[in-house]
């Protein structure tokens, strides 16, 4: 039997989800073209726009693209903002859409200060809302207001956040549909005031070229829709697999900071996290290794080094993400494969 539990990496796709883009698919239609077919995609994909943006609480505007990835490129590459500023925390989709950017520090509990953003003026400052390998929630409401109160502006990644917990005080926000039970290919950049950015010219309100995606804005709809009541399970799962963790010899990271209940980080100290990985894959356990989108580099975890772990510490730790059908039984196998390697390595 299979346990996954990589969920921060790709969840798994709703079957409302799949229903809905199977829906969209068959309209087949350019919404662009002006025919009947063409205006019912039009009022289908238009709907979808309304219905993301409620489920979110969202009063602004909504860009589909292709992911959170596009997205963070549109907000980063097109603000109006004449500097730009990111943490040293941030995903690999801002730091290399931001060259030059001035990076902001973190404390060893992953958090950026208020302090650290007050030199705001005219400058773009990306703050992720929850960080894709420690499950860190960093306090964007104090850090939006700080950021305002300085004349700039605040790009909020909330790829592992969206669906799960509320979004952000922000200006803008981008997210992804196959982190919270949607298909791959398809997000959005939710923006306040379209005038925060420039516009490309096509589609999207003229902010976004390529014919629309309608089956998948229709996807990420639904799986939206679906709500996070599972939150409180996840919670419950999580303080489960971390108790034991930390019986057997682990290390919880950043376990004293504000974090999602989906994603926890954890380290066995003298055991790598590639030879973990190994193991755990060969007894049925899917995890992973920092950000799915660097998990198969050498190179230490930025996000972890910036908190202050040494490289060789930072190179033993293992990220393991919740989703809505995680069950105990989930939990139970991976702690079975999961404690003799700590065993182990303590012997």
């Amino acid at each position: 039997m299979r346990t996954y539990l990589d969920h921060a990496a790709t969840a798994l796709v709703l079957a409302e989800a799949l229903e809905a883009m199977r829906e969209g698919l068959v309209l087949s239609a350019n919404p662009s073209s002006p025919h009947a077919a063409g205006r019912a995609a039009r009022r289908a994909l238009e709907n979808a726009r309304e219905r993301v943006a409620r489920a979110l609480g969202w009063s602004g505007e909504v860009i589909f693209t292709s992911g959170a990835s596009e997205a963070l490129g549109i907000a980063l590459g097109r603000s109006h903002a004449t500097r730009r500023m990111v943490s040293a925390v941030e995903h690999e989709a801002v730091t290399r859409q931001a060259p030059g950017a001035r990076f902001i520090p973190v404390d060893a509990g992953g958090l950026v200060a208020a302090d650290a953003v007050q030199d705001a003026m005219d400058t773009l400052v990306a703050v992720q809302q929850v960080n894709n390998e420690t499950g860190v929630m960093q306090p964007l409401g104090v850090l939006y207001d700080v950021v305002r109160a300085q004349g700039g502006v605040l790009l909020a990644d909330c790829a592992q956040g969206a669906g799960k917990v509320a979004l952000p005080p922000c200006d803008m926000a981008a997210i992804s549909a196959h982190k919270f039970g949607g298909p791959p290919g398809i997000g959005a950049l939710l923006v306040r005031d379209l005038g925060l950015i420039a516009p490309s010219g096509g589609q999207e309100r003229g902010y976004r070229g390529g014919t629309e995606n309608v089956a998948g804005a229709m996807a990420m709809a639904t799986a939206l829709e679906m709500g996070h009541d599972w939150m409180d399970e996840a919670l419950r799962l999580r303080a489960m697999l971390e108790d034991a963790v930390i019986d057997s010899g682990g290390q919880v990271i950043a376990a004293a900071s504000p974090r999602i209940a989906t994603i926890g980080s954890y380290r066995i100290p003298g055991f790598s996290a590639a030879a973990q990985l190994i193991r755990l894959d060969a007894a049925g356990i899917a995890v992973s290794a920092g950000s799915a989108c660097s998990s198969g580099s050498l190179k230490a975890s930025h996000v972890l080094t910036a908190m202050g772990i040494d490289e060789k510490a930072a190179g033993e730790v293992i990220r393991v993400s919740i989703g809505r059908d995680t069950t105990e039984e989930d939990i139970g196998r991976f702690l079975e494969a999961w404690r003799p390697l700590a065993q182990q390595a303590a012997a």
